[in-house]
């Protein structure tokens, strides 16, 4: 039988002037190929998955329900196929999903996300995206109306982008949603486009096509009069592959991730009506790519639009001239997927920071999440040091059992970083890394308690060098399940679910020592 946390390893990540101890598990929940994931306000994780799938997954046990499942998913058509190079299939799927920011509030109980359908006919197949709106009833835990609030937003053979926010911005909701170029890259793949000019990546700048932007409506699909241009959905322009959004609410900053070509995946903050560059600018404005020092010396802003000007990068990943080698194997891209701002203290060292995971198993790259330590003012890093690199990477040493991260979340403590998967050696499940804050002296003080059997199914025996004050059994949420103020050799827990817990002990000379233990 299955248990409902599989403990696979431990892991010790040494930071030089801290160290930091993740336990990792995974939840026994069933996926299917999995877009976004996020720790609902109701204690419960939300997924989107396959086939217009929205699910709600308890982030303790791993049990899943299903709450809904589109009616008029579409899967796209062979008719749609590219008729040239590797006849790429038209792009579908289960996209971006958020929950209304006051989703606990009777009045907005609102999830969103994004599916493919099809816009034409039958007989004339047409497959897009639409934004659309589910209406929940907290009363009896389930979907109860369904609304189509944005229609006809485009796809392409590659490039979807596809990360949808809802934020409140001045106390206004919005909803952002990111568009990729839908084009196929002229470099890797140049027999796809006959001409290239065919090429929908080309349109990336241009306000009158909806590829390469990221879009700003109203929470209710409309679109806002202050859009840079009016009666048009796009917020800003110039992105290649934009597959995440992570905002800072305390300052009203939102970032985008997105996919480079072979080198420069790029961190942006949003401003505006600004500019981004692709395909003519990647990265910083360093003039490393062909034509770049030409474009940003003769840019000439659009009229059309207040304050139109080029932004460069945050950050942008291994700056450098685009490599000729076309194994992407070697190629310093990393991949990035989505992200999220962390603002807790459940890991001090990572307050205030970015958190940004991974797809690519490369030569030398990995799977892994990625760490951006800011300065206070959320638009520049703290600066990089030998001893404390900025950013810091975590978890690569897994990616074989992680496979390619597509979206992280939080719990509330800040301490259990959720991971879902789509795609890699291993598919569609979720990781849970557990932080455990220690030193040198604690991890010492560890080797001196034994607890055993582990895995255990009734009676947790405890052997100890030192005289026990009182234990404490917690689960991953950190509740404490059962505590004794005594000195005893077993634990009774038998009435805990299958699953992982934390033995939590005391010394009477006030040492603190965790335990990890599996009950089947």
């Amino acid at each position: 039988m299955k248990s409902i946390f599989t403990l696979i390893t431990c892991i010790l990540i040494n930071c030089n002037l801290h160290s930091q101890t993740f336990t990792r598990s995974e939840l026994p929940t069933t996926l299917s190929t999995p877009w976004e994931i996020t720790y609902g306000p109701d204690g419960f994780l939300w997924i989107s998955e396959d086939s217009g799938i929205i699910a709600r997954v308890n982030p303790i046990n791993g049990d899943k329900t299903i709450v809904y499942k589109a009616a008029d998913y579409f899967a796209g058509d062979s008719t749609e196929m590219l008729n040239l190079c590797f006849h790429p299939n038209i792009g579908h799927g289960t996209l971006g999903m958020a929950l209304h920011p006051d989703f606990l509030n009777s009045t907005t109980p609102y999830i969103y996300y994004v599916y493919s359908y099809n816009g034409g006919t039958k007989l004339l197949p047409a497959t897009k995206f639409k934004i659309v709106q589910l209406t929940w009833d907290i009363g009896i835990d389930s979907v109860i109306a369904h609304k189509d609030l944005v229609l006809n937003m485009p796809t392409g053979y590659d490039h979807l982008g596809g990360r949808l926010m809802v934020v409140n911005r001045d106390g206004i909701p919005y909803i952002f949603f990111t568009v990729g170029d839908n084009g196929i890259s002229d470099q890797n793949s140049p027999d796809c486009y006959s001409p290239q000019s065919n090429n929908p990546n080309n349109h990336a700048q241009d306000p009158n096509f909806k590829n390469g932007k990221i879009h700003r409506f109203n929470i209710d699909g409309s679109i806002p009069s202050d859009n840079p241009i009016a009666g048009n959905s796009f917020y800003t322009r110039g992105h290649r592959n934009p597959q995440g959004l992570m905002y800072n609410k305390d300052l009203d900053i939102m970032y985008d991730i997105e996919h480079g070509d072979r080198t420069d995946d790029e961190i942006n903050i949003l401003e505006k009506g600004k500019n981004y560059g692709w395909k003519y600018i990647r990265g910083y404005n360093d003039g490393l790519f062909p034509g770049e020092l030409a474009y940003l010396n003769n840019y000439v802003p659009n009229p059309l639009i207040a304050g139109d000007a080029l932004k460069e990068a945050f950050f942008s990943w291994c700056a450098e001239t685009p490599p000729t080698d076309n194994d992407n194997l070697n190629w310093c891209t990393v991949a990035p997927s989505d992200g999220i701002y962390y603002n807790s203290d459940g890991i001090p060292q990572w307050k205030n920071s970015l958190l940004v995971v991974t797809l690519k198993n490369g030569n030398n790259t990995d799977q892994e999440l990625y760490q951006f330590k800011l300065d206070p003012d959320g638009k520049s890093l703290v600066t990089s040091t030998l001893l404390n690199p900025n950013p810091t990477k975590f978890f690569g040493s897994d990616q074989f059992l992680n496979g390619r991260l597509r979206d992280i979340a939080v719990s509330p403590d800040g301490k259990n970083i959720f991971l879902i998967n789509n795609g890699g050696n291993v598919l569609d499940h979720i990781t849970v890394y557990r932080y455990q804050a220690t030193s040198t002296h604690a991890q010492l003080n560890n080797n001196l308690v034994t607890i055993f059997p582990n895995p255990a199914y009734d009676i947790l025996q405890i052997q100890s060098d030192e005289k026990l004050e009182s234990l404490e059994v917690q689960n991953i949420m950190g509740q404490q399940l059962i505590s004794i103020n005594q000195p005893v050799e077993n634990i009774d827990i038998t009435k805990l679910y299958a699953g992982m817990y934390f033995l939590k002990i005391k010394s009477i000379s006030n040492n603190i020592i965790t335990k990890s233990f599996i009950k089947r």
